[in-house]
Order: structure tokens, then sequence, then C-alpha cells
């Protein structure tokens, strides 16, 4: 994602997200090992990875959603952290607006309900009911619901994987401008390779609840062709996919 005027910088910010040989375990079987990273104010980073490998787990840590799981390290979070799923989890007996603002406790929650529902292209839909919305709107839902949280992290877990691909390119692109406008830092999981290059500043493979590849991604991606096939080589092989004619490295 290119930077913008008046975007911060990550290399001149500390970090907001500190994560330190984080090892998490389910049953007595290892799903992350030695996880170090760190995330700055504004950064995009964009998490692949074969399934089982420990994305999504990653992701639960850092929401404070695994507390019943077995792990160790250290990690420190923003507290105003806001979390967008694959589906939207939106209350079908609430009406969209409260369902936006459900937990808010701030006088001026409802406007600003109404505020993030006009961002995401929803202005006027506050008192649908969500079984109303189609697919793409129940996610653009979803976005304004952490939007009205002003979080200083956004942890989205594949949140257009059941998108169809026109839908999809729509949402990357809200969630681009959305992220230009407001500013947080995110961690986004996604299967979708192409999706990370072009929404993220850096893309982190896991594999086996490892990092195996750290990736950063040029502001201008999408003016060098050739950058970005070589950079989309790179991660589908460390995913373990080749293209045709080409045979896996030898163990």
């Amino acid at each position: 994602m290119a930077q913008q005027p008046g975007q911060l910088s990550p290399e001149k910010s500390e970090p907001i997200v500190s994560i330190s040989r984080l090892a998490r375990s389910f049953d007595g079987r290892q799903v992350l090992s030695n996880i170090n990273l760190t995330i700055k104010p504004g950064e995009f980073v964009a998490l692949l990875g074969r399934s089982g490998s420990g994305k999504s787990t990653l992701l639960k840590a850092l929401a404070h959603l695994d507390s019943q799981v077995a792990g160790s390290g250290a990690l420190r979070v923003p507290e105003n952290c806001a979390v967008a799923f694959q589906d939207s989890r939106l209350l079908p007996w609430l009406r969209l607006l409260d369902n936006i603002v459900l937990g808010e406790r701030s006088r001026n929650s409802r406007s600003r309900g109404l505020q993030a529902l006009a961002e995401v292209g929803l202005g006027g839909r506050e008192n649908d009911w969500p079984n109303t919305l189609s697919g793409g709107e129940q996610q653009r839902a979803a976005l304004a619901r952490c939007l009205v949280r002003q979080p200083a992290l956004l942890l989205a877990d594949e949140p257009f994987g059941a998108l169809d691909a026109l839908t999809r390119l729509n949402m990357q692109a809200l969630l681009q401008q959305l992220c230009l406008q407001h500013q947080p830092a995110v961690l986004l999981v996604t299967h979708d390779v192409d999706e990370a290059i072009s929404l993220s500043q850096r893309v982190i493979v896991l594999e086996n609840g490892e990092i195996a590849l750290e990736l950063a991604i040029e502001p201008d991606i999408h003016q060098l062709p050739e950058v970005r096939q070589q950079h989309r080589q790179r991660l589908l092989s460390a995913l373990g996919v080749y293209s045709v004619g080409s045979s896996p490295p030898a163990h």
C-alpha cells in the first residue's frame, strides 16, 4: 500500500505491537513456536500461511481471545483494538446502527456509528435489518463496527474470504481507503497472495507455527510488474506452490 501524504512512516515510529518468543499449543500440539514480530503505527502487515500454520492462532493471541490456551512468551498490543472476522457476526435481532455501536458507551457513539456507515457506503441504511444486506454489505458493516472503536490496531481474519471475486476487489479498495484515512496498524490474515501484495507494506509467511519468510513490499509495487511477479513467486514458493514445470527444492 503506497505511502500517502500525512501517513505515519513506520520506520520513524515505535512499535505499537510487540511479540517476543510467543508460543501456543493445543492438546499438547505446538501451534506457534518462538514468534518474534513488531508492527509500527500505521503499518499494514499481511499474514500468509497454509491451513494449520498458526495464522488465526496468532491473531487470536493478539486479540486476547485465547485465554484458555497453553502458551508462553510476551506480547504487547494497544487497548483500542478491533477485530474483523470472515463472517460479519451481526446480531439478526438488532438493526444495523445498533449492531455497529453495540458495547459503546460514549455520548457520541451513535453519531460516530452513522459516520462510519457513511464511510463504508451504507449511509441511510442504519435502520435496516442485517438479513436484508448482501454478503458484501454485511462485511462493510463489520468494517464500520471496527471504525466506531477508532482502533489503533485492526486485526482482520480473512474478512473477504467468503465474498465473490468482484465484491472482494471492491472491499480491498475500501479497506485500503479506510486505512489511509484512519491510519490504524493492520494485521490481515489471508490466503490470497495477490491481496497481500496489493494491500500490505510487509508480508509474513507462517510455516509450522514459525515465521518462514518476511517480505517488504515496495510502495509503488503496482508500477513494477516484474518486481510484483518476483514477490508473488517467492511467496507462492514459501507456501509450497510451484509453477508448472518446476520442482520443489530437495530436502
